[in-house]
C-alpha cells in the first residue's frame, strides 16, 4: 500500500515536472511572444523574461523586434531617358506590432524584400540618369514612402531606405568621361579669355599712365634689364629709348619727302 501510495506520488511528480517543463517558455530581451490558443490570437503580447504557456493548448511565437539590415537584389532597369541601368540597395526595417507581424502576414521578411524590389524597379523607371547619380537622397525618400505604405499593414516600420550603386554600360561610361572631359575644356578656355581680358585692361590702364609719365617708362624698362640680368644667362639686353623710335618715325617720311623734291628739282635743272 505504502509503495503504490509512493509511486503515484512519483508519478504525480514526475507529471507536474513535465508540465511545467513544457509551459516553461524564455523571451529575450529582443523579442516578443505572441500567444495562440487553440489556434485564437490572444490578446496579451508576452514580454521579455520567464513567462508560462498552457501545454498542449498554447502555442507561443516569437517574434524578433531588432532593426533587420536587408540588402535588395541588384535590378536592372531603363530610366526615363531610356538609359540601361543596375541598382542595388539595402533597406532598413524592424517590427512595431508583433501581433500584425505573424497574423497578417505568411513571411514579413520574404514580404518585405518582394515590396523593395519592385518599388526599386518603379523607381528607376520614373527618373533619369543624372537624379540616379546626384539625387540619390529624393529617391530614398520616394522609394522609403513606396515601401512602408504597404509595410504598415503587416506591423513592419521602414526606418530608412538607401541606394547603394549604380551599375552602367561602358559605352555609357566612355561617353560620360568624353562629355565631362569636354566640359572642363570649355570651363578652362572660358577661364583663360577672362583672364586676357582682364590683362588687356589693366595693360591699357598702364599704358595710358605712362604715357601721361615718360619717366615711369623707363622705370619699368630698368626693372625688365633687372629681371633677366637675375637669370645668369647669356642673354644680352639694350636698352633702347622709346622716344627715339618715335622720332625717326616722325623724322622718316619728312626726310623722303625732301629727297624726292631735291630729285625732282635736279632733273629740272637738268632738262633746262
Amino acid at each position: 500500500m505504502v509503495e503504490a501510495l509512493v509511486t503515484a506520488a512519483a508519478v504525480t511528480v514526475g507529471a507536474g515536472a513535465a508540465c511545467a517543463m513544457a509551459a516553461a517558455r524564455v523571451v529575450k530581451q529582443y523579442e516578443r511572444g505572441v500567444v495562440f490558443r487553440l489556434g485564437k490570437l490572444r490578446p496579451a503580447v508576452r514580454g521579455p523574461g520567464f513567462t508560462m504557456v498552457v501545454p498542449f493548448v498554447d502555442r507561443l511565437a516569437k517574434v524578433n523586434m531588432q532593426i533587420v539590415t536587408m540588402p535588395v537584389p541588384a535590378q536592372d532597369g531603363i530610366t526615363r531617358d531610356n538609359v540601361t541601368v543596375r541598382v542595388d540597395a539595402v533597406i532598413y526595417f524592424r517590427v512595431i506590432d508583433p501581433a500584425e507581424a505573424i497574423v497578417q502576414v505568411e513571411d514579413y521578411r520574404f514580404a518585405v524584400s518582394q515590396m523593395a524590389q519592385t518599388s526599386l524597379r518603379s523607381i528607376i523607371g520614373k527618373s533619369d540618369l543624372d537624379d540616379l547619380l546626384s539625387n540619390r537622397e529624393k529617391l530614398n525618400q520616394g522609394l522609403e514612402l513606396m515601401i512602408d505604405s504597404p509595410a504598415v499593414g503587416w506591423g513592419v516600420q521602414i526606418d530608412r531606405v538607401e541606394i547603394k550603386d549604380v551599375s552602367l554600360p561602358e559605352t555609357m561610361k566612355r561617353s560620360m568621361a568624353r562629355q565631362a572631359e569636354a566640359d572642363r575644356e570649355r570651363r578652362a578656355r572660358v577661364i583663360n579669355a577672362d583672364a586676357e581680358l582682364q590683362a588687356s585692361k589693366k595693360l591699357a590702364e598702364a599704358a595710358h599712365e605712362m604715357a601721361e609719365e615718360p619717366a615711369a617708362l623707363q622705370l619699368r624698362l630698368l626693372q625688365t634689364v633687372v629681371a633677366v640680368a637675375a637669370e645668369k644667362n647669356s642673354t644680352l639686353v639694350l636698352p633702347f629709348p622709346v622716344e627715339l623710335l618715335r622720332f625717326l618715325e616722325r623724322s622718316t617720311p619728312r626726310q623722303g619727302a625732301e629727297e624726292r623734291d631735291a630729285d625732282g628739282r635736279a632733273e629740272g635743272s637738268e632738262g633746262a
